[in-house]
């Protein structure tokens, strides 16, 4: 039984790093996009 809760725990880990790992490719695409905007804004 505790063994068992311990791979459950390890498993939900190793889903909450690719989730944020996700999380962090969709913000730095989002942060790069909004800069691109900033610079064309700035050159009109």
């Amino acid at each position: 039984m505790h063994e068992r809760l311990q791979e459950a725990q390890r498993e939900r880990q190793a889903v909450g790093l690719v989730t944020a790992r996700r999380m962090q490719r969709r913000a730095e695409r989002a942060s790069r996009r909004a800069r691109r905007a900033l610079a064309l804004a700035v050159m009109q």
